[in-house]
């Protein structure tokens, strides 16, 4: 039996062909003859196939449709040009990264901002420099030496502190200021020196001329201790009094007051100091144990102003303050701060704004003035008092001879081996 239908398949006996359908028109757009490669259709229409250059039927423009990178479908060759092949493989992706010039223009990238960021702030801490102290007033000045020598000054100004501040920092509430420290450094190819000058050292005040008023004093003879001659016309003749007494040139000046100080050491999360022997002292507020401990501005502050827990000694005191600001400096005057935004910022903007230098004075030297205050920190100088030889009315003496000398050795840039016996 059969079980094909009656009409289909081998053997049918009245199979018919199926009678003529009516099909669509569709009217193609006319192809431009140098784009035809194929035949003409029933209708005369001549179109290219697609075989030859493997376009798809029905896309007279000549780009493929479908799948693939490009647009490709099924064309005339089996595939399109995005798609996988026999006879393509993989189509060609993206040329690899030359991470060599992205290196580079990286680079340069951040070295720019690196840059940028540094010019900023130079421009911006040397505006906030009070340069206030014209050394071009003091006369009769000592020829140069080989060394640049700064003449650094703690002063008790209560500037910028408000009455809490006052009360907290313990500087009571006097009118004006006195200098609290000085310290010559000279910084020298040979090792860099800082020699304290106590404030109750017997100078002679020489001629001058004020500061305001231009006109000059015939020197007397007078001698005073060295902080009456900032008290009685300020730095130009502290520095002038300093100059005549030791011989020694002061290229630069700086000052900075109670406030700037106490801030900068806030700024810089405190300094870290080794106390080697427990003291108090109620007029300065210090209350120190002995040993290894970071200090905040308000104890810092009260370590260097200490004197009557030493017997009322000045010698003492500077010691402890030469020791702490080459602890500041040494903190300061680190990568870690100088090249950190977030901590430059802070710290420079505690202190500028009270730091008074002369109009000589850039932001390079007042940096050199720190490194070189770190140096004597990290055993490459030395630090000393001033060599006494004696006291006269509770003044202490110099010693000149011993002056003369270290002066000496500074000036030619030779290492200090002057030594002090207090």
């Amino acid at each position: 039996m059969n079980d094909w239908p009656d009409g289909y398949g081998r053997g049918s006996r009245g199979a018919e062909p199926e009678g003529p359908r009516a099909m669509r028109h569709v009217q193609r757009p006319p192809v431009p003859q140098q784009q035809s490669q194929g035949y003409e259709d029933s209708y005369g229409t001549p179109y290219d196939s697609g075989y030859n250059t493997g376009q798809v039927y029905g896309n007279p423009s000549g780009h493929r449709a479908g799948h693939g990178a490009q647009g490709g479908g099924y064309g005339g060759d089996g595939y399109g040009d995005g798609g996988y092949g026999p006879g393509d493989g993989y189509a060609p992706g993206r040329p690899a990264p030359d991470w060599r010039r992205r290196f580079k223009v990286g680079f340069i990238c951040v070295l720019v901002i690196v840059l940028g960021v540094s010019i900023g702030t130079y421009f911006w801490a040397d505006s906030k420099m009070r340069r206030e102290v014209d050394l071009s007033k003091v006369i009769e000045r000592p020829e140069e030496g080989d060394c640049t020598t700064y003449l650094i000054v703690g002063s008790d100004s209560r500037e910028g502190l408000s009455d809490a501040d006052k009360k907290k920092l313990h500087t009571g509430s006097a009118e004006g200021k006195r200098t609290d420290s000085m310290m010559i450094l000279a910084a020298c190819g040979s090792g860099n020196t800082m020699v304290s000058l106590p404030r109750d050292s017997d100078v002679e005040i020489p001629s001058f001329v004020g500061s305001e008023s231009g006109k000059t004093y015939k020197g007397t003879g007078r001698h005073v201790k060295l902080n009456a001659a900032y008290a009685e016309d300020g730095p130009e003749l502290l520095v002038r009094t300093v100059e005549y007494n030791t011989g020694l040139r002061i290229d630069h000046y700086a000052e900075i007051g109670f406030a700037g100080f106490a801030n900068i050491v806030d700024a810089l999360g405190g300094v870290e100091m080794d106390i080697p022997k427990a003291f108090k002292d109620k007029n300065s507020g210090a209350d120190f144990q002995a040993g290894k401990q970071t200090l905040n501005g308000e104890q810092a502050l009260a370590f260097v102003r200490t004197r009557y827990a030493f017997a009322g000694s000045d010698l003492d005191r500077t010691k402890n303050q030469q020791k702490f600001l080459s602890a500041l400096a040494n903190q300061a005057a680190t990568p870690g701060t100088v090249l950190n935004p977030f901590q430059l910022y802070p710290t420079l903007g505690a202190g500028l704004d009270t730091l008074l230098v002369d109009k000589d004075m850039s932001l390079f030297d007042l940096g050199e003035m720190f490194f070189a205050m770190k140096s004597v920190n990290g055993g490459d100088g030395k630090s000393m008092n001033i060599p006494i030889s004696g006291s006269r009315g509770g003044n202490l003496v110099w010693d000149k001879d011993k002056v003369k000398q270290l002066v000496q050795q500074i000036k030619n840039d030779e290492r200090v081996t002057v030594t002090s016996d207090r």
